[in-house]
């Protein structure tokens, strides 16, 4: 098996300049970092994980902790996270976690004292989980947030998303089909930033000009479930309504299934709108309008944030993709 010495040898540079390149580091010029991996390429060299993190006082892992219940978001984020770890030379650590009680700290604690891994990254509600996020600052292991929202201020890398705008999005649409007595299915009060899509759909009905009926808006749990239990309630009232924004993408499928249970034509009858723009949303029927989040572009950015320094917040752009389940309202 070839070692350090034998690519230092055929790329004629120092062991040190191929440590460097193999752990990726910046102070390398593009015509050594070349010369010497095409010496690892043509000798098959594979580097000596353990030597590697003894030589750099790293254990070249991150991990990705989560506890939303939506998998499709988690792992969208996780395909990004995985991809770019994998450009720098590192290995993504999984781990689900619950949202509540004191065994979250617990898992933690085990996680960091097995791996030691050099950074962690969170997503919603996870994000804006204060008693993890002061484990995580005592322990002084550099943190990303996906979407924390502005007053979990406890450090860490926070990488806002525009939820606010999203939701005045599916308003605008919704409004601009006719529609005037909208319900929305609303995430769970730990979902913080996601809560701000209520805020920007309440947003957009005011500058509509529509009534905002308090009893239309009904509290989900983030899956499938919960999404027919709130629409079983909502499209039972004798003034039922014609559309209903349900705040991610399990919840809005779980309207559209009960909605062809009760013989409800979609969107002739009632309009379906959702959120995450998920695989399932392409292939329901009809297809769900939902809103796109770059979930592979999130989960890279919290890995290069984490590894390359925080510079400049990346900017997410989400955006409405109008499908088949909304429609215009009828009289």
């Amino acid at each position: 098996m070839p070692s350090i010495h034998d690519v230092a040898a055929l790329a004629k540079v120092s062991i040190k300049t191929v440590s460097r390149v193999v752990n990726k580091a910046p102070n390398v010029s593009d015509e050594l970092r070349e010369r010497v991996n095409a010496a690892i390429e043509q000798l098959g060299y594979r580097p000596n994980q353990s030597a590697r993190r003894l030589a750099g006082g790293r254990s070249f892992m991150i991990a990705y902790l989560y506890s939303n219940p939506a998998p499709a978001y988690t792992g969208g984020i996780q395909s990004g996270a995985a991809a770019r770890c994998r450009d720098l030379g590192y290995h993504l650590v999984v781990e689900p976690i619950s949202d509540g009680g004191e065994e979250r700290i617990e898992v933690l604690d085990r996680l960091v004292a097995a791996l030691r891994p050099d950074g962690v990254f969170l997503v919603p509600p996870l994000s804006d989980d204060a008693l993890l996020l002061d484990r995580l600052a005592e322990m002084n292991l550099p943190c990303a947030r996906i979407a924390g929202t502005a007053d979990a201020s406890r450090g860490g890398i926070n990488m806002p998303t525009p939820e606010h705008a999203a939701g005045r999005m599916v308003a605008d649409h919704l409004a601009s089909l006719g529609h005037k007595r909208i319900a929305v299915i609303t995430p769970p009060p730990t979902h913080k930033a996601a809560l701000q899509r209520v805020e920007g759909f309440r947003e957009g009905m005011a500058a509509a000009g529509l009534p905002i009926d308090d009893s239309l808006f009904m509290q989900g749990s983030f899956d499938f479930a919960s999404g027919i239990a709130c629409a079983e309630a909502l499209l039972q009232r004798d003034d039922r309504p014609t559309a209903i924004f349900a705040t991610n993408d399990p919840m809005a499928l779980g309207v559209l299934t009960l909605a062809h249970d009760l013989g409800l034509r979609v969107p002739e009858d009632l309009s379906v709108a959702g959120f995450d723009d998920t695989p399932a949303s392409r292939t329901s029927w009809p297809p769900l309008t939902t809103v796109r989040q770059p979930l592979d572009h999130m989960g890279r950015a919290a890995i290069d944030a984490l590894i390359n320094g925080p510079g400049e917040p990346p900017r997410f752009t989400f955006s409405l993709v109008a499908r088949g389940s909304t429609g215009a309202a009828t009289p």
